[in-house]
Parts: C-alpha cells; sequence; structure tokens
C-alpha cells in the first residue's frame, strides 16, 4: 500500500454512523502509520465505512462488542495478546462477524494457526489497495480473500503430501475441487463460474463437505483444509 500523510490517528476511533447499507469495518492495528492508512483506505471505498480503529487486542474485545462491525481487518503482531488469540475470543463474541487477517507475516504456521482460530480470510499489509477492496467485496459474497502468494504456497502443500486426513480422502474428486477453489477465496458464484455449474450445484456440494468434514462453515472448512494432514517440517500446533 503507497504511504500516506495523513493526520496521526487515535487509538480508539467512532466517526459518524454510517447507514445500514454500508459495510461497518473496524480495523485493530497497533502501528499507528499503518493504522491511519487502512482507516483513510477503507473510507475511500464506495459501500464501506471504518467504524473502529484499535490499538490493541485488548481494546478491541472491550469496544467491538458494541460497535456490531460487520468485518474486523486484524494484525497478529500485536503487543500482549495476539490477533490469533484476538480473533478467537472475538469471534465467540461477535460469532457473525467476519474476520481478515491483515498482517506482515505469510509463515504457513501462522496461516493454518489464524484460520482454525475463526479468521475469514488472510491477506499481507503490501496488498494493493485495489486488491484490498477486492477482497472485502468477495468476503462479503462470501468468499476468503487470500492473498495469491499464500494461497499458492498452501495449493502447493497439499499437493505435496501423501497422508491425508480421512475426511478430506472421503471427499469426492469434484468435491475436492470445490473446496479447493473456496480455500482460494472463491464465491460460491465464482466456483459454479469456473466449474461451469450452477450456484444451487455448488451449494449441493459444499452442503456434502460439510457433513463429510463435520464442520458447519466455511471457514471451518478452509481451516480443516489448510490443516489436512500433518505438514513435513511444520511446527507442531499446541
Amino acid at each position: 500500500m503507497p504511504p500516506s500523510p495523513p493526520s496521526p490517528l487515535p487509538a480508539s476511533r467512532t466517526p459518524a454512523a454510517p447507514t445500514s447499507a454500508v459495510c461497518r469495518v473496524a480495523v485493530v492495528e497497533d502501528m499507528e502509520g499503518i493504522r491511519t492508512e487502512v482507516v483513510q483506505l477503507i473510507d475511500s471505498f464506495e459501500g464501506f465505512a471504518c467504524v473502529q480503529a484499535c490499538a490493541s487486542a485488548e481494546e478491541a474485545l472491550k469496544v467491538l462488542p458494541a460497535q456490531t462491525p460487520d468485518v474486523v481487518l486484524m494484525d497478529i503482531y500485536l503487543p500482549r495478546m495476539s490477533g490469533i488469540e484476538c480473533t478467537l475470543r472475538l469471534k465467540d463474541i461477535l460469532p457473525s462477524c467476519q474476520v481478515v487477517m491483515l498482517t506482515s507475516s505469510d509463515e504457513e504456521d501462522l496461516v493454518f494457526r489464524a484460520l482454525e482460530a475463526g479468521a475469514d480470510g488472510y491477506l499481507l499489509k503490501d496488498t494493493a489497495p485495489e486488491d484490498l477492496r477486492q477482497g472485502l467485496l468477495n468476503l462479503r459474497r462470501g468468499g476468503a480473500p487470500m492473498t495469491s502468494s499464500i494461497a499458492r504456497r498452501v495449493v502447493l502443500s497439499f499437493r505435496h503430501r501423501t497422508k491425508g486426513s480421512d475426511e478430506l480422502r472421503s471427499l469426492s474428486q469434484r468435491e475436492a475441487e470445490v473446496l479447493g477453489l473456496i480455500a482460494r477465496g472463491l464465491s460460491t458464484k465464482e466456483v459454479g463460474e469456473r466449474l461451469s455449474l450452477t450456484v444451487e450445484t455448488i451449494r449441493t456440494y459444499v452442503k456434502n463437505i460439510y457433513e463429510k468434514m463435520r464442520v458447519h462453515s466455511r471457514a471451518e472448512a478452509v481451516a480443516k483444509y489448510f490443516k489436512g494432514s500433518e505438514r513435513p517440517g511444520a511446527p507442531r500446533q499446541e
């Protein structure tokens, strides 16, 4: 994202309430300059408005429940409590809120841990403004936005696995294909277009995937897909 020279933004920020048609976004980022830049970007996107900016996980857990944002952009490296732990707790408080990690780390283990905590997407801080806007739009359409370099690495890691989980092995070839596209951030409509299938057909495949993988949401399915079997050389999850 190109740097900008805005005036400093307070740790907490509550602008005038947007209309109900606007997607309400909150930002959790401890670095003031980046926090200011992201807030200004969100406010510049048509159909989006930043309703809160927090400098720590503790502040986010305190003030965001009252703001009820639709989307939270969450950094991982926060003072004291990490963004991953904050995501886990925030999802318990606001289960309908979508959380996208916006961080500088592309470590595979952190990607998996964030998704297991309930993150709905994973973007790097060097994401171009237009790609961030498109990612938010995809998120609102049911997608799971992810920086392409991370998605590519994740897909490659799956291809090199020789031992998949029983749940993943139970998927048919088409179901695995659908799940793979979902994991790359495509919405139901986009998956249907990619595979030349109707939205209803894709929804049927997704329902079967949920049943076979014993999950209840897209985020859970993607997290299980990312985790898969034990990854050679990957740090052991605690």
